[in-house]
């Protein structure tokens, strides 16, 4: 049986470190599903058809990716897909500590699923979707900080050019 993992986020939007955290996972899984979460608590800046278009545009290359949405526990998308795997992204002691307890609950409720954590590669780690959308909105350049295809709808959303 091959192993299903999946990466899910926001993405809002997808940054460098992510892309970081999706290449190496795919090395890694031989089919990785990249789950774009519908978080309307979050007040994402892209909606979830943008984000998913974004993030399809940047994996192209990454034949064994796909990208798809979903709303709601993160264990159903994964028990819906035949995910055994969650893939997180930890930057910080803080994230280490809210990740644990996200796969305590997680295994609980689908006990199929266990969860790997990825640190960042050390020129990614200090990257987060808000911080560059914090950045956009102050004129600042993010041109080091996401990949090309997601700069001109950035730009655009943030009334630059």
């Amino acid at each position: 049986m091959s192993v299903v993992a999946a990466y899910s986020g926001t993405f809002d939007p997808i940054t460098l470190g992510h892309y970081d955290i999706i290449g190496r996972a795919a090395s890694m899984f031989p089919r990785l599903i990249v789950a774009v979460g519908l978080n309307v608590a979050k007040s994402p800046r892209f909606n979830i058809d943008e984000r998913v278009a974004l993030i399809r545009e940047v994996v192209k290359n990454l034949p064994n990716v796909e990208v798809k949405s979903f709303s709601g526990l993160v264990v159903n998308f994964a028990r819906d897909n035949g995910v055994t795997v969650l893939v997180r992204g930890v930057r910080t002691v803080g994230d280490v500590d809210y990740e644990k307890q996200m796969a305590v609950m997680n295994r609980d409720l689908y006990p199929r699923l266990d969860t790997v954590m990825l640190a960042p590669s050390p020129e990614y780690a200090h990257l987060s979707s808000s911080l560059v959308r914090e950045l956009a909105s102050l004129g600042a350049p993010v041109e080091k900080l996401v990949p090309p295809a997601v700069m001109p709808l950035l730009l655009e959303r943030f009334g630059r050019k």
